[in-house]
């Protein structure tokens, strides 16, 4: 599973809620916080919030998630032939066969 780290305000936005209420649920969680670089504190996402995440992208871009769905889907495929799909094995080394000459 993916880090997600999130500001409050973003949390805020995920969730429905003030940044405070957002703030409150992060302590209450016991979630790794981390105060960053620039000035903001940001919060690494439990698995519950990460698919709230996931599930939000999803229902922006309906295109995108079916353009990756598409994609785990010919992965899958690859994974379970012999070889990766567009890879073709060398049928023999020449060198090989000629008695490296």
């Amino acid at each position: 599973m993916p880090q997600i780290w999130m500001t409050y305000d973003e949390i805020a936005d995920l969730l429905g809620c003030d940044a405070e209420a957002a703030r409150a649920m992060v302590i209450h969680r016991s979630l790794d916080r981390r105060k960053s670089r620039d000035g903001f504190t940001r919060t690494k996402l439990d698995l519950d919030w990460t698919a709230r995440f996931i599930a939000a992208i999803r229902e922006a871009d309906p295109a995108l998630d079916q353009a990756v769905r598409e994609l785990r889907m010919m992965g899958d495929a690859m994974s379970r032939s012999d070889a990766p799909f567009g890879v073709r094995k060398p049928l023999l080394d020449r060198d090989a066969t000629a008695g490296g000459r």
